[in-house]
């Protein structure tokens, strides 16, 4: 019980920073394991692609020749382990190429692969007519039948086979599409021996793993208060110290950049998550909604509270498809006026280009979008005109990348030269749930089998679980005195799927009453429809964090079918909390005079 398990992260994604591995192996003292994360639903089609197309070998070629084997002396000295899903669709191919490049230095290794969760060659027999999106409830079937190319199928699978893998006297395990929280959770499992039904340690375990998978995103990398934060250059990788318990502090090595704290800490544990009280990983159900985050000592934060409901007898699977052609052009525009003059430039290029395609008997442009960077002013000063038009052929989305660079002598005054434009397929996504006994995991090391278990069933917690309530609406509420929501709060925001979540967590409890009552689903709907654009307000779904004093929003049907297939310039909705951050929040006399100018 008194056994503390340290874990590093070293990567949040796909080709993340090298220094990550680096720097925990120079200044992390006492580690146990350095988990990976490299994939995404993005990573996983652009691996699909690859495979599909012979051009890639279906798993994160980079992970091996950039991050594992110049390390593997030392990570053998420090007897350090290492979990890593940058097997993507090909786990054992990553593992053999590691295995090779090991062999070359003169080290053996013992290489665990979990391999299974890839349904790419299985679709037609996992996807039935009545399969639903997740998240909008439209036909995945139908998707697949009007789709190009089908680039990937994967199950979101779980931690025990990772223990399995340590079990067997794994040094490395590579998967595939495990759950990001999974690859801590795993070596959790294996060092505390826990249990399939001990769900409350299975969910502090994830909430561990959650933490650490994005990286320094938890140690200050995003952080609302930026200005805090110091060192980017050089900013610290998480450290997770891990108890048989469910304890869990959060830290990083000594003398490197970044921050954690109270707000690092709460934005990184509501990233991403729709509804903290049942946050669903392959393993077990979530509750987030009373946990508690301590500052114990500078960058050291304690994480408790976090609870399990049991677990479903479903993974979630994703499906990534092409559909159609995207052409994309950035311009530079300088001078006076320079913003309207980009403007204009859209307008008219967009014109050209569909009476260009009438002429040549093509389709329409099945969606344009022009975004105007900068320009604001009275005297000179320089626009970025951003293009986007997606058509169903290729030929069609080339006429607007050729056609963009007439500019520079056909249009503005002050069109320079651009600054890139591209025509690429666009990759779209969708999610639903399998049935856990669909899919057929298996564990190797060094290719021989490794049993395990994985338990299909769906197993409901015992007891009641009550709803959060939000605060009550406080009385002293002033609507003539104001203060932007930046002043009483910390906000994170990201994307998943088609839609994404903001997570509003308050700096002082006092404070969370009246950001309750003034950010409604109602105005924060309005709110986002009016600054992205859209001709009405958003649906948005509330949450409440009360040990966190936080409000989680999902705004729905947000983002144009996902990553790769939105449109907007912040596609992953990593800014979509800055948009919120100076709504108007009424407060009382007494706060306003505490808070001061």
């Amino acid at each position: 019980m008194n056994k503390t398990v340290k874990i590093g992260a070293a990567t949040a994604f796909f080709n993340d920073s090298r220094m990550g591995i680096a720097q925990l192996l120079e200044k992390a003292e006492g580690l146990d394991y350095i988990i990976f994360d490299f994939l995404a639903e993005s990573v996983m089609g652009g691996l699909g692609r690859g495979i599909a197309t012979g051009s890639g070998p279906g798993f994160a070629t980079d992970f091996v020749d950039g991050y594992i084997l110049p390390h593997l002396h030392m990570l053998q000295e420090r007897r350090i382990r290492v979990v890593a899903n940058a097997g993507g669709l090909n786990p054992s191919a990553c593992a053999e190429a590691i295995r090779r490049g090991a062999e070359a230095a003169g080290l053996r290794l013992r290489i665990g692969v979990v391999e299974g969760d890839n349904l790419t060659d299985r679709q037609s027999s996992i996807i039935g007519p009545d399969t639903a999106d997740m998240f909008d409830g439209s036909s995945v079937r139908g998707k697949i039948e009007g789709a190009d190319r089908l680039n990937s199928l994967a199950a979101y699978t779980g931690a025990f086979p990772i223990a399995a893998a340590l079990d067997a006297g794994a040094d490395i395990v590579i998967t595939g599409r495990a759950v990001d929280s999974a690859l801590a959770l795993g070596a959790l499992i294996h060092e505390f021996r826990w249990g399939p039904e001990d769900f409350d340690l299975l969910s502090a375990g994830t909430l561990a793993g959650h933490l650490l998978e994005c990286s320094a995103q938890v140690t200050g990398g995003t952080f609302t208060d930026w200005r805090d934060v110091p060192d980017w250059a050089g900013i610290g990788m998480p450290i997770g110290e891990c108890r048989a318990d469910g304890g869990l502090v959060i830290t990083k090595p000594a003398g490197t950049g970044g921050l954690v704290s109270v707000g690092t800490v709460s934005e990184q544990l509501l990233y991403e998550v729709s509804d903290p009280q049942r946050y669903y990983v392959a393993d077990v159900i979530c509750d987030f909604t009373d946990v508690t985050i301590t500052q114990v000592a500078s960058d050291r934060v304690a994480i408790a509270g976090a609870r399990g409901l049991g677990r479903t007898s479903t993974y979630k699977a994703s499906l990534t498809y092409e559909q159609g052609w995207r052409a994309t052009a950035a311009i530079p525009i300088v001078g006076l006026e320079s913003g309207a003059k980009a403007r204009r430039f859209g307008e008219e290029i967009f014109a050209r280009t569909s009476g260009m395609l009438r002429q040549s008997q093509l389709p329409p442009f099945e969606r344009t979008r022009c975004d105007v960077i900068g320009g604001e002013g009275s005297g000179p000063t320089t626009a970025i005109c951003r293009l986007v038009a997606d058509h169903i052929d290729q030929e069609g989305a080339q006429l607007l990348v050729r056609e963009q660079g007439s500019a520079i002598s056909h249009m503005s005054v002050g069109t320079t030269m651009g600054l890139g434009a591209s025509v690429r397929p666009v990759q779209r996504i969708a999610g639903f749930l399998i049935p856990k006994s669909s899919v057929t995991q298996r564990v190797t090391l060094d290719g021989q089998p490794v049993p395990f278990a994985v338990p299909t069933d769906a197993r409901p917690a015992t007891g009641d679980v009550a709803t959060p309530a939000l605060p009550q609406a406080p009385q002293d509420a002033d609507p003539a005195q104001t203060v932007p929501l930046i002043r009483l709060a910390w906000a994170r925001s990201g994307d998943k799927g088609n839609l994404f979540n903001v997570a509003v967590i308050a700096r002082n409890p006092e404070y969370l009453p009246y950001i309750a009552a003034a950010l409604t689903p109602e105005r924060v709907g309005e709110h986002y429809g009016r600054v992205l654009g859209q001709k009405g307000p958003l649906a948005v779904d509330l949450f409440s964090a009360p040990g966190l004093f936080a409000l989680n929003f999902v705004v729905k049907n947000s983002m144009e079918g996902g990553v790769l297939a939105s449109t907007w310039i912040d596609p992953v909705a990593k800014g979509m909390a800055q948009l919120l951050l100076n709504f108007p929040i009424p407060i009382s006399a007494k706060l306003q005079q505490k808070l001061g100018n």
